[in-house]
């Protein structure tokens, strides 16, 4: 999502999977990281007056994804796909606890299936939910991918995809390791120690998530066609 030839490979990934399950749920993460435009990181630093504002802080913080769901929605409608976006309560995922690293507490999948039913693609900003009081809450770094498998749970869906910027689960950090290998199959007991370092593929919260959900996971590059890593529950 970083880039406009990032969004186009993003497009051509959903168009594949349309054409072959129907229908699609695309949970969307922020453009961008660091000091890029939009990343959450530049929206938390708009003001030193959010260190002392956590509701206001998490409201700023959740416009990365925001942006970046309506910019795919625009991308894909010009590229000949219907979608639709759902949102805050419209995506049906409530949260709890604390802002900035609150939980999702459930996930009403009602709108989400209804939007179905009119289009085969929808999009859903991740990080977020909305608590008990209306107020957008975020759900931690890589909180992404933390909705994903949440919205895939309550979906019942066959499995969940993520796109990554590596081609799928190595062995090692690339970036630490030149031996590190792509692995093709592994569970997800296996998985959960390579998840312990400053760059995890996915947010380890959302790793056992999806073990205790039941839910295969599929990891892949984002730039390639190319086969990805199998995560069995």
């Amino acid at each position: 999502m970083k880039d406009q030839q990032t969004r186009k490979l993003c497009i051509e990934h959903i168009q594949a999977a349309l054409e072959r399950y129907q229908n699609v749920v695309v949970v969307v993460s922020a453009i961008g990281r660091g000091i890029d435009p939009y990343s959450t990181d530049s929206l938390l630093h708009l003001t030193d007056a959010f260190s002392s504002a956590k509701a206001a802080s998490d409201l700023a913080a959740s416009c990365g994804e925001l942006i970046a769901a309506a910019i795919l929605s625009a991308e894909l409608q010009q590229a000949g796909t219907p979608n639709r976006i759902l949102h805050g309560i419209q995506a049906g995922i409530w949260t709890s606890g604390d802002f900035g690293d609150g939980t999702i507490s459930d996930v009403d999948p009602t709108m989400i299936k209804d939007a179905l039913t009119e289009t085969g693609c929808v999009i859903i900003p991740g990080f977020q939910g909305i608590n008990e009081f209306g107020q957008v809450m975020t759900i931690g770094r890589g909180g992404s991918d933390l909705t994903a498998i949440a919205v895939g749970a309550a979906l019942r869906v066959s499995h969940v995809e993520f796109f990554k910027d590596v081609p799928g689960i190595m062995s090692s950090d690339p970036k630490d390791h030149n031996d590190s290998r792509k692995l093709d199959n592994l569970n997800i007991l296996q998985l959960l120690p390579l998840l312990e370092t400053d760059r995890p593929v996915i947010q380890k919260r959302a790793a056992i998530y999806a073990m205790k959900k039941a839910i295969p996971l599929y990891v892949r590059g984002i730039t390639s066609k190319e086969n990805g890593t199998w995560v069995n529950p």
